[in-house]
Parts: C-alpha cells; structure tokens; sequence
C-alpha cells in the first residue's frame, strides 16, 4: 500500500504539472507522507521511469505482462467477468450501485418480451453490463453532486458513452458491444448524446437498453432527487414514446417486462429479503451502501442511532461481512439496492 500511495501520487502530480515536480514532492515529503526508502528510490529513478511510460501503450504493455499460455475466457466465464467489471464501475458512486446489472436484467427481459433470438439476449445483456465503463472518467464531485449540474458538468457527464466506445472497441469481443452499449443515451429524435444523430430504430438490442437505461436511472435515487415510484416513471416513459424520444415496441417491452403490463413468461421476480434479512434490514443495509452514516441512516428512517447501528451489526452477522464496501457490494449481488 506504501508503493501504491507513492505512485499515485507521483503519477498525478506528473500528469497534472511535469516529472519534475513530482520528484521534488517526493523529497520533500520523504519520511513525512511516504516511506522514506520509496521517495528515495523514486528521487533516483523517477525521471527514467517517466521516460519509460512515456515510450509504451499501457494497454499494450498490460498484455504483454500476461503469463503464457494466455488464457481466453468461455462464453460462461466472460458473463462473470463482465458482471465483476461491471460491479467495480458501480461502486464509483454510491448512487450507482447495482446499475448495470439492473440494466442487464430488465433489458434482457424486455428482449424476450419481443421474442429477440437467444444470442441476441445475451449479446444485449453484456452490452448492458458494460455500457457506463466511461463513468469511471466522471469525478465523484459531478455524479454525486446535490444539486443541479451546471453546462459544464454536464458536457463532461455527455462524453461517458464516447469513452465507454473507446474503451470497448479495444478488445474485438467487447467492441462488437458498441452499437447498443455506446449508444445508451442517443435519441430517436436525435436530443440524446454524445453523437446526437436520430436513434436507429430499426436496431431493436440499442432501442431496448436506451428505453431500459431511463426506466432504472429514474427509479434510482440519485445526488438530486429522490426515486421516482414505479409508476410515475411508467408515465414518464410512455411520455417520451409519445413524444417521439424512446422507440414505441421497445418502450412498451421494457414496461412489461418491468410488470406495467401483462407479465412477462420470462421474466424474474425480485427475490423477497435475501440473507434472512428483515424488511427493515433490508431499509437499512440500502442506504448503508448508499453511503450514508449509521446517523444519517436513523435520520431518514426516524429511529435512534443506536437502533440503526444495532441493524448494521445484525446486518454484518447474517450475511458475513464487516465492512461497509464488502456490505454495499452484497447489496448489489442481492439486488437489494435501487
């Protein structure tokens, strides 16, 4: 963690004003801030190592690193990693967590509601997994703002989809992704971003996760609003399929599969308190992931600090866990926070 601190450090400082300056902080602030036998090792061969970074694509250089004979992932085993992946974007931010995978399941559901070929729901399913890699370019200081962005955040909000298409069109698997993933937020009448050209409609897998994308973020609480009800944001998207923004088949399809409609065969039911937990659990372990302090926590559901600090407690026992980050990803796994 000493080596990890001391890189970070120097890596911005470097990036952000020259090698340099990152040399004199790292003698300046030996046996203060980092390990002093680090700083002095980083003062010798700093500039040399910056010269070499320089010189190579750390993509590149990564795969380069991965022992022979090279493992290439199953059709199985890609599904885990990308859902791994996909946890790790979300946990940027305490009001994204569980995004991705509740994109990747009602979007699937929905493309089963159009009757889409079995390959063609999992290719949309991974697209959806993986469609806000670009948030992890987004500071915390915008997507957890508490109040409304000003135009400048929000263009850096407007460019995630371009670099989650940067991001995916490294690798050709995952590049094949793009057409839905990267298109998430484009538009049929061509308001959406980042390209800002009318949605091909005739693109049945990119219509359903745009139409998908607005139905979960709406029900999800955010830094500046609270969640819409199921219902209410029902009636946003049939707003917007009147109004010539989401496309009609797609929109009616993720209504259904989200039960505004007649259900779905197919579909999945949300699991009732998993872990054992009590439904009051379950209240409290939701905002525990969401950040929020064990007094924040009893503020919002009118208890005593004590009582919400003795549901933490309980929490951890049932389901093996004692922290907060191991707690918040269990909630994702469980489906438990929205």
């Amino acid at each position: 963690m000493r080596v990890v601190h001391l890189s970070h450090d120097m890596e911005a400082i470097a990036r952000i004003f020259s090698p340099d300056r990152a040399v004199v902080a790292a003698r300046e602030r030996a046996d203060r801030t980092y390990d002093p036998r680090l700083a002095d090792l980083f003062v010798e061969h700093g500039h040399d190592w910056f010269a070499q970074l320089a010189a190579i694509d750390p993509w590149d250089a990564v795969l380069d690193l991965e022992p022979e004979p090279r493992r290439v992932l199953a059709e199985d085993e890609l599904e885990g990693a990308l859902v791994v992946a996909a946890d790790f974007i979300d946990l940027k931010s305490p009001f994204m967590g569980g995004h991705s995978r509740r994109c990747a399941q009602l979007a699937t559901d929905a493309a089963r509601v159009l009757g889409l070929p079995d390959d063609a729901v999992s290719a949309l399913g991974r697209a959806a997994l993986v469609h806000d890699f670009g948030t992890t370019a987004v500071s915390n200081a915008i997507l957890d703002k508490p109040a409304t962005l000003t135009r400048t955040e929000f263009d850096r909000v407007e460019l995630h989809p371009m670099l989650t298409e940067q991001m995916l069109r490294r690798s050709p698997a995952l590049a094949a992704l793009n057409p839905s993933a990267s298109a998430h937020h484009e538009r049929c009448d061509g308001s959406g971003y980042y390209k800002r050209l009318r949605a091909d409609t005739s693109d049945a897998a990119a219509c359903l996760l745009a139409a998908t994308e607005v139905y979960v973020g709406l029900t999800t609480e955010r830094a500046d609003r609270p969640p819409f009800t199921d219902a209410d944001a029902a009636s946003e998207l049939r707003q917007l399929e009147t109004d010539g923004v989401l496309e009609p088949r797609a929109t009616r399809a993720v209504l259904v599969a989200a039960g505004h409609g007649e259900p779905a065969a197919r579909t999945r039911r949300r699991p009732d308190n998993p872990g054992g937990l009590s439904r009051r659990e379950i209240d409290v372990l939701s905002l525990a992931a969401k950040g929020l302090t064990t007094r924040q926590i009893a503020d919002r559901l009118v208890i005593s600090p004590k009582t919400a600090d003795h549901h933490v407690q309980h929490i951890y026992t049932k389901i093996g866990v004692s922290t907060r980050a191991a707690a918040a990803l269990w909630a994702i796994q469980h489906d438990v926070v929205r």
